[in-house]
């Protein structure tokens, strides 16, 4: 405990200073906070299951299907596992703390199992901790940009590897606590997934002999966590035509490459790397456990090669290679770890903290880089802003509060993000703030939100609904682009076709936008601009009435008239809308920009009842859940009843 404990509290001591600094004094408002938040309330407010429409975003969107919901979910369950004392946002500011924690403290309980020394492991933990460089998992992008979902996912991997250091150290049983880890991951955010089926194969190998017992253990634990992921999983591989890819890093070898070649840290963490392993490819005495962690780093490199090489020619951009990287730089941050033990051992005058003081040192003087640092060691003043803060200089509540008294219909945001500072670049601080519209003016909205996967933001981006990557950041194409044309080409006449069959009544624009909207000058589908702060409001002159909600994941639509065949529905297609009239199912599709059609009814007007539930797909995903939980249990009470009998048998449960 002495060689534990203190180094432990060190590292705890100085995460809380840099939390209390940089998430003390409100919810985070800065870049992709505010839609992260949002999905917390729609895990609250409209449930947990994955397949729940959420109509707020993008004309109608199961938010949670095609985004990871593990972030959401576990916001949620502080909420309402408290009974409501810890409310939304107080929720969400503690998921805020997890993901800054997690990764430091998972990679020292690791290291300090694996090196035997707390202080051996102090410098990976505070490297993992702290590290940036460019990672969407690191504090920068994981953190401050609100990549939460990615952080969150990333941090749970030393834990995914603690759970199987018994087992690779020669334990016959199948290490079947990885599996809810590995599920775990998965359901925060798949892109880590890969690292932790790699570690789980790489401990099949390095293991004692016996590998093909050893591999049926492994890929027994690998099908269990997918099939404890499959209530999400599944149902977003039966429907993966609704989540376009975001493919907006560079994830080309030559781009990877460069990106980590301008990391000094980057670079020395992978010549240690090295150098550990010319030091300890012909020792016998280094143990399995050690060997096996210190392969992750050059298994993860050539995953990262293949995807980065074979990803995009195959056409399968759903996990690109620039996300596999953050598996990578941790994986390298856990093999140059074992540098503080060599170093403890070639020098024994240092000690083991002695060690970690060098290379505690080594790091700091490696810290920097820019546009982000390797390391980010304090939060900078001003650059961490909060929700109330962003509120009152954008003077958005007013905005909201105008929202309410429009007309019925979608409000349609021109920019996804309001700027938090003057300058022009694309990339200035920046908060998607109009992305809780619809919790604080009860107004669903289009745009106003970050890079999303919904086909409908893919017309609004591209003018095309096609199945394309989206190559291109939503904040790059603000104040230049609408449905994929130059502002200053879109015509009146485009603008209210797009308009109408979007339900839009409110248009948003920006004072960066003053003198160049042509097409909303003197229009004669709306009046204003109403001047609100920095935000100019076009309001429509005539409702455009959205589908009524008629209970749980119902709406009620009026079909009147008799002409066309194909009415438009007033939300987003989904393949899970059910329509019927009259008692009887009523055909629907999807038009050419990704809106919901219904076939009218014969006979006149008619009344359709809307309904969003879960299909075969979803079904099956959550009965693959149960059962592999329930095997999982069963497992787990086999366990105990053999544990109790006189200690573990020869052999394994699985």
């Amino acid at each position: 405990m002495s060689r534990v404990l203190p180094p432990a509290l060190l590292l705890l001591a100085y995460a809380i200073a840099f939390g209390r600094s940089a998430l003390g004094g409100g919810v985070l408002a800065f870049d992709d906070h505010p839609g992260q938040l949002y999905r917390l309330y729609h895990a609250v407010t409209i449930g947990w299951a994955p397949w729940r429409l959420n109509p707020g975003w993008w004309a109608g969107y199961a938010e949670l299907q095609y985004y990871p919901p593990g972030a959401a979910w576990l916001g949620a369950a502080i909420h309402q596992g408290s009974m409501g004392a810890v409310g939304v946002p107080a929720a969400y500011q503690a998921v805020l703390w997890i993901a800054w924690l997690l990764p430091g403290v998972t990679t020292f309980a690791l290291l300090a199992r694996l090196l035997g020394s707390g202080w051996l492991a102090l410098p990976g933990a505070f490297v993992a901790l702290t590290l940036s460089a460019g990672s969407r998992s690191g504090v920068e992008e994981g953190l401050r940009w609100g990549l939460v979902a990615s952080r969150l996912g990333w941090g749970l991997l030393p834990l995914v590897a603690l759970s199987l250091v018994r087992w690779v150290e020669d334990a016959r049983r199948a290490p079947l606590l990885a599996a809810p880890l590995v599920a775990a991951v998965i359901l925060l955010h798949p892109a880590h997934a890969p690292a932790a089926l790699v570690l789980l194969a790489l401990g099949a190998c390095f293991g004692a002999a016996d590998l093909p017992r050893r591999l049926g253990q492994a890929g027994v634990v690998a099908a269990l966590a997918l099939g404890l992921s499959g209530l999400w999983l599944l149902p977003l591989l039966a429907h993966l035509g609704m989540a376009l890819p975001l493919a907006w890093g560079p994830a080309t070898t030559l781009g990877l490459l460069r990106q980590l070649a301008t990391r000094p840290m980057v670079m020395v963490l992978a010549l240690i790397q090295i150098g550990v392993w010319l030091s300890i490819r012909n020792s016998g005495t280094v143990a399995p456990a050690l060997r096996w962690l210190h392969a992750f780093a050059p298994a993860m490199a050539v995953l990262v090669a293949l995807d980065a090489l074979l990803a995009a020619p195959l056409g399968i951009p759903w996990l690109p290679a620039d996300r596999l990287v953050d598996s990578l730089l941790l994986a390298l941050v856990l093999g140059a770890a074992m540098a503080a033990r060599l170093l403890a051992e070639r020098v024994p005058r240092l000690g083991p903290m002695g060690a970690g003081a060098v290379c505690l040192g080594a790091a700091l003087v490696l810290s920097g880089g820019s546009p982000e640092p390797s390391l980010t060691l304090w939060p900078s003043r001003g650059q961490w802003p909060k929700h109330e803060e962003v509120v009152r200089g954008t003077r958005i509540d007013a905005l909201w509060e105008a929202l309410e008294a429009a007309p019925p219909g979608r409000v349609l945001f021109l920019r996804s993000a309001i700027a938090l500072d003057p300058r022009p670049e694309w990339w200035r601080p920046h908060s998607h703030i109009t992305a809780l519209t619809p919790l604080f003016s009860g107004r669903p909205i289009i745009n106003g939100t970050f890079t999303h996967p919904a086909p409908l933001a893919g017309f609004f981006y591209t003018g095309s609904t096609a199945p394309r990557p989206i190559t291109t950041l939503v904040e790059e194409r603000d104040g230049r682009t609408l449905f994929g044309q130059p502002l200053e080409s879109v015509t009146p006449a485009a603008f209210s076709r797009w308009c109408e069959r979007l339900g839009v009544s409110v248009v948003v624009a920006t004072n960066k936008e003053d003198g160049r909207l042509p097409f909303l000058a003197g229009h004669p589908d709306f009046s204003g601009p109403d001047f609100i702060g920095p935000f100019r409001a076009y309001v429509s002159r005539t409702p455009r009435p959205l589908p009524a909600p008629a209970g749980p994941q119902r709406w009620r639509l009026d079909l009147s008239g008799a002409e066309p065949e194909w009415a438009p529905a007033g939300m987003a297609y989904s393949p899970n809308f059910r329509a019927e009239s009259r008692g009887r199912l009523v055909p629907s599709r999807s038009d050419d920009i990704g809106m919901l059609e219904i076939r009218r009814p014969p006979g006149g007007p008619a009344v359709v009842e809307l309904s969003h539930p879960a299909a075969t797909a979803e079904w099956l995903g959550l009965s693959f859940s149960a059962l592999s939980l329930a095997a999982l249990l069963g497992a787990g009470i086999t366990f105990f009843a053999t544990s109790g009998k006189g200690g573990q048998r020869s052999g394994s449960i699985v």
